[in-house]
């Protein structure tokens, strides 16, 4: 990309200015915000400058309240006005609109001309060319997209959506104030493979994503997700603009996101579905209805044979490895005669426009069929291949890499420099383990700025020594307990956090009977339980607006949410949040490591739990009036030989396994209110 022109004469010439007044700037751009610049925000500020400079790789640890965003912002807005546009890659929709919608237009407010976009996969924005074939038709939604649930939920989203896209600006599904089904954006929105371009379009100039596309092409700053960034650097997708340096922020995810972007899958429904939309736009697909109907038999079969609900696959059958054979061969014959049909088609009008897109959209389901079904077949090394039965689709075959970290060497680091940054990088205090699994040099400049908070003096991490080890049930009763006590102690006021959704239901079920008459009587709760499938924003603005609430979640809620001042002083952990053992992607990477003489174990689950325990307390303290109390229900981290390269990993709070101590600082607390 412009890996050239980072290190290029004209560039060389005004780094060294370019680093030298950057704190300056910070600390102008801080004080006329308002603010007072920190230590390690000026030092990274500096560290980020320097590594764009000379066109290094830097990889930055900045815990809560260092104000990071800045210390990247500043450089790269100086970065983009002296050599060229800065690509910011984000996790969570949350950082992305933090820097949209706050710290962007306050840079550019105090710091001069600059200009930004957002940038997401085409898929994010509602296709008008759908919604145009939509206008007349029956139904919004066909029964194949339905599958097993109710129509009617279903379609009356669609309408929705249908209503939204008719006065929207944006397009932009995360700007749709509702939760949508999956199959009913599916139905609105197409993959960049399914578009067929702009110019074939007959609403091509009033294109959502192209006029995103646009205004990234001319701005300094581009905010975009991880996804993105994989489908442009992993897959070799040049949908990104290119860029004199690269920031990935919330570093910690980029494993996982890139793992997930690039996972394929097939499944018997998702086949059907493919038969069902080609026999819309051609005569033919007969051989490939009779493929489906073999891997059917030979995905029961595979069930079947397997009591698990999900495994690991090493070899095929024979029948199931001649059935991707029949898909694969299927699906190019597919493939290539609706790519002569295509080219056949005019769009000099606008039925004759849907029909190409209708084609292109079969297309390039059938490419990505064949694709997948090649990756399935070749069995390779270099990738994890295992089955899982999904509600209401069945058995599903799935293939992922079985490392990233290669790919991220060759692909993405020699392109630009990149800043790798989040709160959550040090692994037992180490970075080693991070640098391993984003494929980076051992040598790679790393740089732990610390945070802006006294943690020692502002909160306690409490292990729950005496308490049995989680079973496969989870939390033990004694556990349960000691959350109940510590919930009372704190007077509500409490993110309940545990690694599974069952820990959850177990936890509210409890709950629910323990405290029952508190709960009841206002003097304690309400109880609010994260579901599944659900946003959790409006669950957590309740949790905010209501002091005295008790939240129990899981997934989302361990990163990226912030609740502010006294409607938390309790975070409490279920138990070490190692991978499932029957993960099998994270088993076969530790396989894999012990494979190579090194521990699977350290350098794969326990750097994982390590980072997500430390993302999990971090959701305590988040700005200096924030006190409480993080309490881990697992007594491993005590006990266990690793615990201590775990509280390692934590934020610097003061450390007991009194729980007598914490209930009383908890108290304490409550009463202060």
């Amino acid at each position: 990309m412009l890996a050239n022109s980072i290190r290029s004469p004209r560039a060389s010439v005004t780094d060294h200015a370019m680093s030298e007044s950057v704190s300056t700037s910070l600390e102008a751009i801080v004080e006329s915000m308002g603010g007072q610049s920190r230590n390690g925000q000026r030092e990274m500020a500096e560290a980020v400058m320097e590594a764009f400079s000379v066109g290094d790789n830097i990889v930055v640890q900045a815990g809560t309240g260092t104000g990071k965003s800045l210390a990247y912002l500043v450089p790269a807005a100086r970065m983009a006005r002296e050599t060229g546009p800065v690509v910011i890659a984000t996790a969570t929709l949350a950082l992305q609109r933090q820097l949209i919608e706050r710290e962007l237009p306050r840079l550019a407010e105090a710091g001069g001309d600059l200009s930004w976009a957002v940038l997401k996969g085409r898929q994010n924005y509602v296709c008008r060319q759908r919604m145009g074939e939509a206008d007349g038709q029956e139904s919004l939604i066909s029964q194949e997209q339905i599958g097993s649930r109710p129509r009617g939920s279903l379609e009356e989203q669609a309408v929705m959506v249908h209503e939204w896209a008719a006065h929207t600006e944006t397009g932009d599904r995360d700007d749709l104030d509702a939760e949508i089904d999956s199959r009913v954006w599916r139905a609105v929105s197409v993959s960049s493979a399914e578009c067929v371009g702009e110019s074939r379009c007959a609403f091509g100039d009033e294109c959502f994503s192209a006029q995103a596309r646009a205004r990234a092409m001319e701005a300094d700053i581009v905010v975009t997700n991880h996804a993105l960034l994989a489908i442009d650097a992993i897959e070799g997708v040049p949908v990104l603009p290119d860029r004199s340096a690269l920031v990935v922020d919330e570093a910690h995810e980029l494993v996982d996101r890139i793992t997930s972007a690039v996972t394929g899958e097939l499944s018997v429904s998702s086949l059907e579905r493919l038969v069902g939309e080609a026999a819309r736009v051609s005569d033919d697909q007969g051989s490939l209805a009779d493929a489906v109907d073999d891997v059917a038999i030979a995905l029961d079969e595979l069930a079947e044979a397997d009591t698990n609900t999900s495994g690991r696959i090493t070899a095929w059958t024979p029948a199931l490895s001649l059935a991707l054979a029949r898909i694969r061969d299927s699906t190019r014959a597919m493939a290539s005669a609706l790519s002569a049909d295509l080219s056949a088609t005019s769009a000099t009008a606008n039925q004759e426009g849907a029909d190409a897109a209708a084609l292109q959209r079969v297309r390039a389901s059938a490419e990505d069929v064949f694709a997948v079904t090649g990756r399935l077949l070749a069995l390779s090394n270099s990738d994890v291949v295992w089955w899982s039965q999904d509600s209401g689709r069945g058995p599903v075959l799935r293939i992922a890499p079985l490392s990233v970290g290669d790919a991220l060497a060759e692909s993405l680091y020699p392109e630009q420099p990149v800043v790798l940054t989040s709160a959550t990088l040090k692994a037992g205090g180490s970075f080693a383990p991070t640098l391993t699994a984003l494929g980076l040099a051992p040598d790679t400049t790393c740089l732990d700025v610390g945070s802006g908070f006294d943690y020692a003096q502002q909160g306690i991490l409490y292990v729950a020594g005496h308490v049995p080890p989680p079973n496969r049930e989870g939390a033990s009763m004694e556990a349960l307990d000691e959350l109940a006590d510590l919930i009372e102690a704190a007077g509500g006021r409490t993110l309940a956090l545990f690694s599974s959704w069952n820990g959850v239901d177990r936890a509210a079920d409890y709950l629910r009977v323990r405290l029952g008459s508190r709960l009841d009587s206002g003097d304690l709760g309400p109880l609010l339980v994260q579901r599944r499938g659900e946003s959790v924003a409006p669950v957590v603005q309740r949790f905010i607006s209501e002091p005295q609430s008790v939240l129990v979640g899981t997934v989302a809620l361990w990163q990226g949410i912030d609740v502010p001042g006294n409607s938390l002083v309790l975070v409490t952990i279920d138990r070490i949040p190692f991978p499932r053992p029957d993960d099998p992607v994270m088993s076969a990477r530790q396989a894999a490591v012990d494979a190579d003489g090194r521990s699977g174990f350290r350098e794969v689950a326990l750097t994982r739990a390590a980072l997500l325990l430390a993302q999990g307390a971090g959701r305590l303290i988040r700005s200096e009036s924030d006190r409480g109390v993080v309490a881990v229900l697992d007594s491993r981290m005590a006990t266990a030989g690793y615990g201590g390269a775990l509280r390692a990993s934590l934020p610097p709070l003061w450390f007991t396994t009194d729980g007598s101590v914490v209930r009383q600082a908890l108290v304490r607390l409550r009463d202060d209110e």
